[in-house]
């Protein structure tokens, strides 16, 4: 989350009037993040999160939405979006797509222990089941096809070193065969910042859907391991988690080693697109890419076959 889109005061209390909140309090950026721009909102009736759309179909935003409508009904701790009395999850707001939603309590972890892995493990499996008949789900908007695109966009502006490491694994990514293994919709960015833990060490809210979409189940597994797990024992209690709600077939565990190393490249060149292109905004988060790029050489260089 990030503030591209400036939005005056005035402008957003005019907006939120369908929505029956009661009187605009204050609104404030938020600075994490990358892809859209985000504000804390606190009206009469309490405090919410308000995001504006920066690059989203009007497709693609209903999609997002729903998911998070469905999940949440589901009683999974996600952000709900507000409905305005003509059934609209968004809309226009400064030039943009907007949509607000419930703010959930709580604050992300630095450091995660194996019972928060164990618990992240259940979470991923219970939101693949719960989506897993999504009505309309779009493919996944950072699958096999847009790492190959962007991965060949970005070879001329690399180092050497670095253009060496990515067309060889861009050719070994696009050598793999992934279409039998069980798929559905992924959150595909379940990041420790995207998850919420309340004072009492529950998990509180999951956060961020926006990259969510249709693809093999196995590739979310692997992106939460690439961030979450530390240590073997670590990535044993995720496993653990994850395969209590629903069972890996033996077709995903031969696809593991591989599937690391495809979730660190893509994220790998989501944060070299940012640092090639830059957007410009008034509160922008810039990740390093070069932690991805070590993952992967450590992956390349030492493939673990999965916990049992």
């Amino acid at each position: 989350m990030s503030v591209y889109t400036p939005v005056g005061q005035d402008e957003l209390a005019a907006w939120l009037l369908p929505l029956e909140l009661g009187e605009l309090v204050d609104h404030a950026g938020i600075a994490a993040g990358i892809q859209n721009s985000n504000y804390f909102v606190t009206t009469a009736r309490g405090r919410f999160v308000l995001t504006l759309f920066e690059n989203l179909e009007p497709t693609a935003l209903d999609f997002y939405l729903a998911l998070q409508d469905r999940l949440a009904h589901s009683g999974l701790p996600c952000p709900q979006p507000l409905v305005d009395g003509e059934g609209r999850r968004w809309r226009p707001l400064a030039g943009k797509p907007a949509a607000l939603l419930s703010c959930l309590p709580g604050a992300a972890l630095d450091n995660a222990t194996t019972g928060h892995c164990r618990i992240v493990g259940e979470l991923l499996a219970r939101l693949h089941q719960a989506a897993a008949d999504m009505p309309d789900a779009l493919p996944n908007p950072c699958g096999a096809a847009w790492r190959q695109q962007i991965g060949n966009s970005l070879l001329p502006q690399l180092s050497p070193e670095e253009a060496v490491l990515l067309a060889d694994e861009l050719a070994f990514q696009a050598a793999q065969d992934w279409t039998g293994l069980p798929r559905g919709v992924i959150h595909a960015d379940l990041f420790r910042d995207n998850v919420l833990w309340d004072s009492h060490g529950q998990l509180s809210g999951v956060l961020d859907f926006y990259f969510a979409g249709e693809d093999v189940w196995l590739f979310d597994l692997a992106v939460v391991a690439n961030d979450w797990c530390a240590d073997d024992a670590a990535l044993a209690a995720l496993i653990s988690g994850y395969t209590s709600v629903r069972p890996l077939v033996e077709t995903e565990r031969q696809a593991w080693p591989a599937m690391r190393r495809a979730a660190a490249l893509r994220f790998w060149l989501l944060r070299l697109e940012v640092r090639h292109r830059p957007r410009l905004g008034e509160v922008v988060t810039i990740k390093n890419p070069d932690d991805f790029r070590q993952l992967l050489a450590r992956f390349r260089l030492a493939p673990a076959a999965l916990p049992r």
